[in-house]
C-alpha cells in the first residue's frame, strides 16, 4: 500500500501597519506571494504587526478591508475581514478573508494584486504594507489546476434555411468531444429565442468528416411556444459532431449554447 501525505496549512501573510506613528528603520527581509485556487473557497489569514514586528491588537478597534485586483488593475474582490483575535488574547492582530469560488469563476490564471487597510471605529483609515519597501500592494497568484472546472461552452449563432420558404433551418456544426465524454456522455443545450414558436432539434452524426452526404440523426427535440426566457434540453450519446435544426412558425432563434 502506498502512503501519501497531504498537508493542511494556513494561507497566512504578515502585514505592517504603523498605528502609533512609530519611526523605525527595521524592514522585513522577505514577504511571500499568496496563492488562491479556482473551484474552491480560499481562506486567507492576515496578521497585523507594527514596524517593530510586534502583533498589534485590532479587536473592537478596527475593521480590516481587503480588495483584490486582476492584471488589468480591475477590482474583482472587495470584502471585510473577519477578526480572528479574541480577548484572551489569542491570535493577536489576526483576521481572515474568504475569496470564494464564485469570485474567481471567470478569472483566468494570472498574478493579481491586493491591498489591505484598516478602518477605525472613528472612521479613520490606515493603510497596511505588504513588502520590505513599504509597498502597499501584495501579490496573489490565481491557479486553476487544482479543480479544472467545466468544459468550454459552444455558442451557435449561424443558421441557414434548408430551402426557400421552408422555415426549416440548420446551424453550423460543432464537435461533440467524443474522446472526452465516454459512453454515457451528457450534453446540455440552452436555447435563447425571441417570440419563437416551433421545434428545436439537436442532431448528431458519427461521421468523422462533414460533407454534403453526411447523415444527421435527430437525438433530442424541444417544442417551444413563445417562451419568456431561455430553455434547455439534455441528451446523452457519443457523437463526433452536433448541430441544431429548427422549424419555426414565428420568431427567431438568437443563439444556442452547447456544453458537452
Amino acid at each position: 500500500m502506498q502512503l501519501t501525505y497531504r498537508y493542511l496549512a494556513t494561507n497566512k501573510s504578515v502585514l505592517i501597519a504603523d498605528l502609533t506613528n512609530n519611526i523605525t528603520e527595521y524592514r522585513p527581509v522577505y514577504q511571500r506571494n499568496m496563492t488562491v485556487y479556482r473551484g474552491i473557497d480560499n481562506v486567507l489569514t492576515f496578521e497585523i504587526k507594527n514596524p517593530d514586528q510586534k502583533p498589534v491588537s485590532i479587536l473592537n478597534t478596527y475593521t480590516p478591508k481587503f480588495v483584490m485586483f486582476d492584471e488589468n488593475n480591475t477590482m474583482i474582490v472587495e470584502r471585510d475581514g473577519t477578526i480572528k483575535e479574541t480577548s484572551t488574547p489569542n491570535f493577536k492582530g489576526q483576521f481572515t478573508v474568504t475569496v470564494a469560488d464564485n469570485d474567481l469563476l471567470s478569472v483566468k490564471e494570472q498574478y493579481c494584486s491586493y491591498n489591505v487597510y484598516l478602518v477605525a471605529t472613528s472612521g479613520v483609515q490606515t493603510l497596511t504594507y505588504a513588502n520590505s519597501h513599504y509597498g502597499a500592494k501584495g501579490v496573489i497568484k490565481v491557479e486553476g489546476d487544482a479543480f479544472p472546472g467545466p468544459s468550454d461552452t459552444y455558442n451557435i449563432k449561424t443558421f441557414s434555411e434548408t430551402g426557400v420558404g421552408t422555415n426549416t433551418y440548420t446551424s453550423e456544426t460543432i464537435t461533440a468531444d467524443p474522446a472526452r465524454n465516454g459512453n454515457e456522455a451528457l450534453h446540455t443545450a440552452a436555447v435563447y429565442t425571441t417570440g419563437f414558436t416551433g421545434d428545436v432539434i439537436m442532431q448528431g452524426t458519427l461521421d468523422n468528416q462533414i460533407s454534403g452526404s453526411t447523415y444527421w440523426g435527430d437525438v433530442a427535440t424541444l417544442t417551444l411556444s413563445n417562451p419568456s426566457g431561455p430553455k434547455y434540453i439534455n441528451f446523452n450519446g457519443v457523437y463526433n459532431h452536433l448541430r441544431v435544426k429548427y422549424t419555426k412558425q414565428n420568431g427567431t432563434i438568437d443563439k444556442v449554447l452547447v456544453r458537452n
